[in-house]
């Protein structure tokens, strides 16, 4: 099976994702949103996948943007837990309990060819797998001090490769990276 799994996220300088709470208000400051931002913008990136895999605190914030923001995207939530996927997103979003391998290859065997993890411990557990392909991590000007980290302690060590970085007028900086085969410099293996 060949299947691409990329991150595409913003974290602040010190690698939060969001405060206490999945608070993600500064991500929305108007200084961020006042240029165009270098590199691969959200918009390209989402057009390139077919299915989002994310964990349960993604899926309640996601929830509170008003609009559905995955419109054509099929999104899978991982939780060990139920999810009460509102009647409007039914057929939409379905909930998964599964290893990242499995989840992977389900995807793959529904003919799934790139998709976005999100969520800190879901990409966590993902990388964790190996079964990341590239990061993409958009740093926001800010020092949040603490919150829920981008990475954590995941107990891996994981080679990347440098494939963009990026500067804007706003002082975003985007850095672009390639996961590599642990002890390895070469390309990550398809799945």
């Amino acid at each position: 099976m060949n299947i691409k799994c990329s991150v595409y996220i913003a974290a602040s300088i010190d690698g939060y994702i969001a405060r206490a709470g999945n608070d993600i208000d500064w991500l929305a400051r108007p200084e961020y949103s006042g240029s165009n931002l270098n590199g691969l913008n959200y918009n390209d990136f989402i057009s390139s996948v077919d299915a989002l895999v994310m964990g349960r605190n993604t899926f309640e914030k996601a929830l509170t943007f008003g609009d559905w923001p995955y419109e054509g995207t099929d999104v899978i939530v991982l939780s060990s837990r139920t999810i009460k996927i509102p009647d409007h997103l039914h057929g939409k979003v379905r909930g998964d309990s599964g290893a990242p391998e499995a989840i992977v290859r389900r995807l793959a065997a529904e003919g799934k060819r790139h998709v976005y993890v999100d969520g800190g411990i879901t990409i966590q557990r993902f990388l964790t797998a190996r079964l990341i392909h590239e990061i993409t991590i958009t740093h926001i000007p800010i020092l949040l001090g603490g919150g829920i980290p981008l990475f954590g302690r995941m107990d891996i060590e994981q080679p990347l490769r440098l494939i963009d970085a990026t500067a804007s007028e706003n002082g975003l900086v985007q850095l672009r990276y390639e996961v590599l085969p642990a002890g390895n410099t070469s390309r990550a293996p398809a799945i």
